[in-house]
């Protein structure tokens, strides 16, 4: 069934991926993005050739995760378009690279900022029209990093998005009886295909990094754990299976989708732990009587 799809974060990397693989699944997808008009102007200018190209209904939409106004917005133009909004795909992210002392307490506050905040701006702007359908999912893009092996330098990122899958994990049994399907997709750290570490953020202490980089116990680290997970990565990986597994959780029919999905090439362990947490947390809520939150009210 066609569904009105809006992702965030959609000018690269996954959110530019599984833009294009829902609309080719024959959905209406909107690609946000911020600063449609400046900096991420070719990336709307891309967009749009190629659905034009391929005759997708893949469009674009102004949207800041850090700005609820601006999150208000594209919800309102979303909804004044289509009547409806079916799926929202929290994928806005940004990850950082370096010793974790490095970083200063304001960088770790703006990764929240992103990763965190910014998925309850949309929840805010786009839940009452949800809620009011009775009807719809929150797809959250997840990261094996949560639960699964840690490599050093990671750790503002990886403390984000531990506290988005919590927030996910949460919003998931607070929405189930308005209707409202939740679903984690979860990517291993995929090296190639994808600019997350060529982008990531630095230490803005730098005299602090060097201490740990600079003919130090640490020197190399970072190097060697970069190079460690490349070398765990097969040489098939590809990026495109997490759009693909996305477009099937979104294809799945309604009340069968599943609560968490990885891919993770790599094998870094995550999956295990999920099995056993999202086990504990079936069990406990049928525990105290509520297991009825563990799959979303039909009343459509």
């Amino acid at each position: 069934m066609k569904q009105v799809i809006l992702i965030t974060g959609a000018s690269s990397g996954f959110g530019a991926l599984s833009a294009r693989a829902f609309a080719h699944a024959g959905h209406t997808v909107y690609a946000s993005m911020r600063d449609t008009t400046g900096r991420n102007a070719p990336q709307v200018k891309n967009t749009l050739a190629y659905a034009k190209e391929h005759h997708i209904d893949l469009r674009t939409v102004e949207l800041d995760v850090l700005s609820q106004d601006s999150a208000d917005a594209a919800i309102t133009q979303i909804i004044e378009q289509q009547g409806h909004l079916d799926v929202v795909v929290h994928n806005a992210g940004h990850m950082v690279y370096g010793p974790t002392e490095a970083f200063l307490p304001e960088q770790f506050a703006q990764l929240y900022d992103i990763n965190v905040l910014g998925t309850q701006r949309v929840n805010r702007a786009a839940l009452p029209q949800l809620r009011k359908q009775r009807n719809g999912l929150l797809l959250w893009v997840g990261s094996s990093s949560t639960r699964g092996g840690t490599p050093p330098y990671l750790a503002p990122y990886f403390a984000a998005k531990a506290a988005m899958d919590a927030v996910a994990v949460s919003y998931a049994v607070e929405l189930a009886r308005w209707g409202i399907e939740s679903s984690i997709i979860v990517p291993g750290a995929f090296t190639k295909g994808t600019n997350h570490f060529l982008h990531s953020g630095k230490p803005a202490d730098t005299q602090r990094e060097r201490e740990y980089t600079d003919n130090s116990p640490t020197t190399g680290l970072g190097e060697a754990s970069l190079n460690g997970l490349a070398a765990c990565e097969p040489e098939d990986a590809d990026i495109a299976d997490v759009a693909a597994a996305m477009v099937k959780i979104v294809d799945t029919p309604y009340g069968q989708r599943p609560f968490r999905v990885h891919v993770d090439p790599s094998d870094d362990g995550a999956e295990v732990v999920n099995a056993v947490a999202d086990h504990i947390r079936k069990a406990f809520l049928q525990r105290i009587g509520l297991g009825d939150l563990l799959r979303p009210r039909h009343t459509v």
